[in-house]
């Protein structure tokens, strides 16, 4: 019999008792373990490391079953060891789609109750925006891992709330639902944008078009004003809020700087006359940033041309996105950087595009079946809620072996184990979160008063 053989089977709360929590910050993923920590692993045992299971299922209460709620339902169909134990609207008539994606959960059509179910480890708040802070600060109070959906709220005061409970929350994830934050193809291009091979950042232009209503039908009156809360200023962050704030967003993480002005326009094109909505239906809004910068940006629901991109302007060269796919486009006196040399490269009119992928190299191209292919399996929800289902599950192992260890009565020891860990997967944060919220919000302000705002620093402050 080998020793492997002759091991007893470790049990991993009697291993823990018996380790540091350095070694055990290091084997949930966290800080690296110093040479002395690993050795008394060892001396606990061998196979230690082998022996610690992953980090456990979640199980998930999903708040809001519109068309975008039953979406999340079904991404989370797809994630391992993700299982929805109840699902949550205030309109009964929504169990029956939402239970064909999850027939084994619950219903509540209050979410108190829901947020009292023991089975409940983790939410997804998928309600109209200025429903969530009730319901946030509710389930962060329960011990819940929250998912909000960006915006955080229509209104700063209830952003900031929102933002100061989840700071407060250390034994919880809670995660705005910044989609891009967690996507491959953006985090593949930070390098690009902050690295100088760009040269010097110009401009950014964005745009967000989609020929739709927005309107809903319902035979219920009261129904039909709920599920139209989009058209309202009382109760929607309008078009830069709602839709816009994924790209603005994304454009502040790319400068790394926040904007300091923005100046707003917006009209009533397609819902002119239409006296029940003040929601307007085209809006644009200049962000001016430090050093000159400027992000110009639009969103329409007039027109679907060209749909949506972004273009990132450099003096050296030019970077495209659209359909989670990016493009380097170099002036023709730029330096070679050398790296582009192996890169696929496409043609897009009179210009060439070196494509921005993992897999773009000639090598690569000559096996694809199409230059047009999506080089990431999953939309942008997916990678989202893969990061916080995996985030969860690792801080929620923390938490219960920091207790195991230690008891529950070291708030500031959990919390300094915590800020240790190295979550698998990125994410946007609470302060993320709270921040790309005040952007918009404002921004939809300049644009519904058509003027211009300058940001104020106490804005951004808890």
């Amino acid at each position: 019999m080998n020793d492997k053989e002759q091991l007893p089977d470790v049990n991993r709360r009697e291993f823990l008792k018996n380790t540091s929590l350095a070694a055990m910050m290091a084997l949930m993923g966290g800080t690296e373990m110093r040479a002395e920590d690993a050795a008394k692993a060892d001396a606990n045992s061998p196979e230690a490391l082998t022996k610690i299971p992953p980090p456990p299922p979640v199980s998930y209460g999903v708040i809001g079953l519109n068309d975008w709620g039953r979406e999340i339902l079904r991404t989370l169909s797809l994630l391992p060891a993700a299982s929805v134990a109840a699902i949550c609207d205030t309109y009964a008539h929504e169990f029956r789609k939402a239970k064909e994606i999850a027939p084994q959960a619950k219903t509540y059509e209050d979410y108190k109750q829901l947020l009292a179910d023991p089975a409940v480890q983790a939410v997804i708040v998928a309600t109209p925006t200025g429903t969530h802070r009730d319901i946030v600060l509710a389930a962060l109070a329960a011990g819940k891992h929250v998912y909000c959906e960006a915006p955080l709220a229509n209104s700063i005061e209830d952003a900031r709330a929102i933002a100061k409970a989840a700071r407060e929350a250390v034994k919880v994830v809670f995660q705005p639902g910044l989609q891009e934050r967690s996507h491959p193809q953006r985090h593949f291009l930070v390098p690009f944008i902050r690295s100088g091979a760009m040269g010097r950042n110009v401009m950014a232009r964005a745009q967000w078009h989609k020929s739709e209503s927005w309107a809903r039908q319902s035979p219920n009156a009261e129904r039909e004003k709920e599920l139209n809360w989009r058209l309202y200023q009382a109760s929607s962050a309008g078009l830069l809020g709602e839709e816009g704030i994924h790209q603005i967003d994304i454009a502040s993480w790319f400068w790394k700087s926040r904007p300091l002005a923005v100046t707003g326009f917006s009209s009533m094109i397609l819902w002119q006359g239409d006296h029940d909505r003040d929601v307007p239906d085209t809006a644009q809004a200049v962000f001016e940033y430090p050093g000159g910068v400027r992000l110009m940006y639009d969103a329409t629901l007039c027109s679907s041309f060209d749909a949506a991109y972004e273009l990132y302007y450099g003096t050296d060269s030019t970077i495209m996105l659209r359909d989670e796919k990016a493009w380097l486009f170099k002036e023709v006196n730029a330096p070679l950087l050398g790296w582009e040399v192996y890169c696929r490269r496409d043609q897009f009119y009179t210009s060439t595009g070196i494509a921005l992928v993992a897999n773009g190299s000639k090598q690569t191209a000559l096996t694809a079946t199409a230059v047009s292919a999506s080089p990431y399996e999953y939309a942008p929800l997916y990678y989202a809620l893969e990061a916080f289902h995996n985030n969860t599950g690792l801080v929620a192992g923390v938490v219960k072996d920091f207790i195991d260890l230690y008891g529950d009565g070291d708030p500031k020891g959990l919390a300094d184990a915590l800020k240790a860990v190295k979550l698998p997967k990125p994410a946007a944060t609470w302060q993320e979160g709270f921040e790309a919220t005040v952007l918009a919000l404002k921004a939809n302000e300049a644009a519904v008063k058509k003027e211009k705002i300058v940001f104020q620093n106490e804005w951004f402050e808890l």
